[in-house]
């Protein structure tokens, strides 16, 4: 479990996020989406390994990273890639909007050496234009996953930061090795191991590294495993769970809709309903209606 220390973010710019993980309290992967006016940053030294988007119009950037000095013209999904410990130092001259994906050196460590068999990997800068469209999906990805799940988006955000980490190591790191191969499967015994953890903790935040610890595997050959045998993602199995369970409970008739969300692990009524429509096609009070007649 890595634990982000607040003081890491730039809150040296004039305008506070648009938009934060702080409230979801990920683990291994902080998010933040900023809109900034013109702006002169001053020199840092961030402890994180900072992914840095374009997601607004295209802007003139200066900076000076680890020693380089760098302007360059950054439109829609140009990526930056700022190591950890690099002094930073960073000027726009017109309104700039991107997000910023904050990773933590030991969360690196950790998947470089359970998925290359090393934890010595570095980072490389990249301080011109790069553009990676898988980057930018899982920016994405994770901005929509705050919007919509919020405090319930561990797994998700925990998958996704393991896949971003992989791609960043064979990308854009020290890196000559190759991926672990990933053989078998999971056999009865573990298949029931998980479906029994996900039963009983349900209602919680359930973690990949949870998940994972349960089969002795690292997360991200837990992950792939998972999608192998299943053709989801541990994530999407979580909510399908959630929905059947729900399912369940309705047709008792024992609790309110408001209190079977919370009993399965949504946020909220709002979160059950979008996910419930989302696979089921109608609302839960529509399908609770359907399984009256």
């Amino acid at each position: 479990m890595t634990d982000f220390n607040k003081n890491n973010l730039p809150l040296i710019f004039p305008h506070p996020p648009i938009l934060t993980s702080d409230c979801a309290d990920w683990n291994n992967i902080q998010f933040t989406h900023f809109r900034q006016p013109p702006c002169d940053v001053p020199e840092r030294v961030s402890s994180q390994h900072t992914i840095c988007m374009n997601v607004g119009k295209p802007v003139q950037l200066e900076q000076a990273v680890g020693g380089q000095y760098q302007q360059v013209y950054s439109g829609f999904g140009d990526l930056k890639i700022y190591p950890a410990y690099c002094s930073q130092q960073f000027h726009w001259d017109k309104e700039a909007e991107f997000f910023n994906l904050f990773l933590a050196p030991s969360f690196l460590a950790t998947v470089s050496y359970d998925v290359f068999g090393s934890d010595r990997l570095e980072l490389i800068p990249h301080l011109a234009t790069l553009f990676d469209p898988l980057v930018q999906q899982i920016g994405f990805a994770l901005k929509t996953s705050l919007e919509i799940d919020g405090k319930n988006s561990h797994l998700y955000a925990d998958s996704l930061a393991h896949a971003l980490v992989v791609h960043l190591l064979s990308r854009y790191s020290t890196n000559s090795r190759q991926i672990k191969t990933i053989t078998g499967s999971f056999n009865q015994q573990q298949w029931q191991q998980i479906v029994d953890f996900i039963e009983a903790n349900l209602e919680r935040n359930i973690s990949l590294t949870q998940l994972a610890e349960i089969v002795r595997l690292s997360p991200y050959h837990f992950a792939h495993l998972f999608k192998k045998s299943t053709n989801i993602s541990p994530h999407q199995y979580l909510i399908r769970y959630r929905i059947e369970r729900a399912k369940q409970l309705i047709v008792s008739g024992n609790l309110s809709l408001a209190a079977i969300a919370q009993t399965v692990g949504f946020a909220s009524q709002g979160h059950f309903t979008y996910h419930f429509k989302r696979l089921v096609g109608v609302t839960p009070k529509f399908w609770q209606r359907s399984q009256e007649r």
